[in-house]
């Protein structure tokens, strides 16, 4: 692909600026780009499938960004141009959209989101049966955008408006009355006080179709209304303060519980009846706790970042293996498949971020999912006399954490990132104190003893950018800043490194 074509592509999705209002970022997601990109999407869909255009139907769906609207016509324009059959899900959430593959039969779905970046962004996910698409299945449907190498414009293609996530949210509601199982099967959640926060994204719908039939009180909940402006908070359960909005929530209107999602409801975190955070490693150690339940001494994969701790809880407390992989929430998912395709029982892929994908629900990364399955076991516990905190009560957390993201100053800067991580290597092994972890699979990851920082880095490439991030963590005060003493000595003297 040449330059312009290139810039669309940010690892399995399509991202480009769709709205002015921005300094310096004028808009490149023209309806010319998005209608190539569209017939790009349907010949590659076609070679997939086996299928003429006119055979196929197409779901499309969208988060609340102020360029949804013309997007969603661009691509359906483009769509029946091809003569696919295309269902309008208007507003709907990303997993929501894959589902429709299962549930609905469709070919394809299309979903227009940029998750939780600023609102001048957007862009386009794909899905088919299988499963979103991979890495080298943008790069083809992209090439044909850049080729023209599009399916005859043909007459046939029609567009139907379908409501399917009302459908999706019976699905999630059977699950809660299922797996809760009370006396009032029908209203499970009566007694519960539980507040969502959607941060102005798609997924409002949360409060009002799948709690409040079941019963819950959801007073309190805020930022329901769709608005792609974003007015009160970043829609993202990893930003600090997004998650400082649902904590002050639930502790205002003494809830038993709050979740938060992001834009498109493919991530979700949550909190807990004291306000503390359900985010991160401890999002990961409730995940972990819940899925192997079924799957006794199962393996839980994460991304490479997390903590000391929750592997000690997922390994001793939970009798599960903890596999930690490369950073990107598609490339721990493809591992939990693989991993199971070789017999290696893994129920879960979770990245710190919040994206968490179940293989009883298709491996698919669904926020809303995920938070009823904490609500469920929130139901469960309370039966017990217990609260969700309980699950967790054995994590041992870092007392310090902090990134540091690196710049690589040389053009090639894969070949700098990966010439730094080789020689950090080397340094490792000659450094007393030094204890290279033997099940790092990105990067180099090291861990220091009490004396020495108690704790320990991962510094690794970063996926798409010119960066190598730099996590470190301790487990006392002080002891990042002996750790990063270290370090840097040797970061000092690498090359093509900005190191100030």
């Amino acid at each position: 692909m040449d330059k312009f074509w290139s810039q669309f592509k940010s690892g399995t999705d399509i991202r480009g600026v769709a709205s002015e209002g921005v300094e310096g970022q004028s808009v490149n997601l023209t309806n010319e780009v998005i209608t190539d990109i569209t017939k790009g999407f349907v010949k590659w869909l076609c070679d997939k499938t086996g299928k003429n255009s006119t055979e196929l139907t197409v779901a499309v769906g969208r988060d609340s960004r102020i360029s949804g609207p013309r997007i969603m016509e661009q691509v359906e324009k483009a769509l029946m141009a091809g003569g696919v059959q295309v269902l309008n899900c208007g507003l709907a959430s990303t997993p929501s959209m894959f589902m429709t593959t299962v549930d609905l039969k469709c070919d394809g779905a299309v979903q227009i989101t940029a998750s939780h970046h600023p609102f001048n962004r957007n862009g386009l996910k794909f899905f088919t049966v299988d499963g979103g698409l991979e890495s080298e299945d943008i790069t083809a449907l992209l090439e044909n955008a850049e080729n023209k190498n599009f399916v005859d414009n043909c007459n046939g293609g029609t567009t139907k408006t379908v409501d399917y996530m009302s459908q999706y949210c019976k699905h999630l509601r059977d699950m809660i009355c299922k797996g809760v199982n009370s006396k009032n099967y029908h209203k499970p959640l009566e007694g519960f006080k539980i507040v969502v926060d959607a941060g102005n994204g798609a997924g409002g719908f949360y409060a009002d179709k799948v709690l409040a039939p079941l019963g819950a009180d959801t007073t309190g909940s805020q930022f329901l209304e769709p608005d792609g402006m974003f007015p009160n908070h970043v829609p993202n359960p990893e930003d600090a303060v997004a998650m400082s909005f649902i904590s002050k929530a639930v502790l205002d209107n003494k809830a038993d519980l709050g979740v938060i999602f992001d834009t498109d409801v493919d991530r979700g975190g949550a909190v807990d009846s004291t306000g503390n955070e359900i985010n991160r490693n401890r999002l990961v150690a409730v995940a972990a706790a819940i899925a192997l339940e079924n799957a006794k001494g199962g393996t839980i994969v994460t991304d490479s970042t997390t903590s000391a701790g929750l592997k000690t809880f997922i390994e001793e407390d939970l009798q599960g293996k903890h596999h930690r992989f490369k950073r990107g929430y598609k490339n721990v998912i493809n591992e939990a498949i693989r991993l199971n395709k070789e017999g290696i029982d893994c129920p879960l892929a979770i990245e710190t971020s919040g994206h968490a994908a179940m293989r009883e629900n298709y491996f698919l990364d669904d926020g809303a999912y995920l938070c009823t399955k904490i609500i469920i076991k929130m139901a469960q516990l309370r039966s017990q006399g217990k609260d969700i905190s309980s699950l967790t009560a054995n994590l041992k957390e870092p007392v310090e954490s902090r990134e540091i993201r690196f710049k690589i100053t040389d053009s090639d800067f894969r070949a700098t990132g990966n010439r730094i991580i080789k020689e950090l290597e080397e340094y490792a092994k000659t450094q007393p104190g030094w204890l290279l972890a033997d099940d790092s699979r990105e990067g180099v990851r090291v861990s220091f003893g009490e004396n020495d920082g108690d704790g320990w880095f991962l510094l690794r490439l970063s996926v798409h950018d010119p960066i190598m991030p730099l996590n470190v963590e301790s487990n006392k005060s002080g002891g990042i800043d002996i750790i990063l003493d270290k370090l840097m000595a040797f970061l000092r003297t690498c090359s093509g490194l900005e190191v100030k």
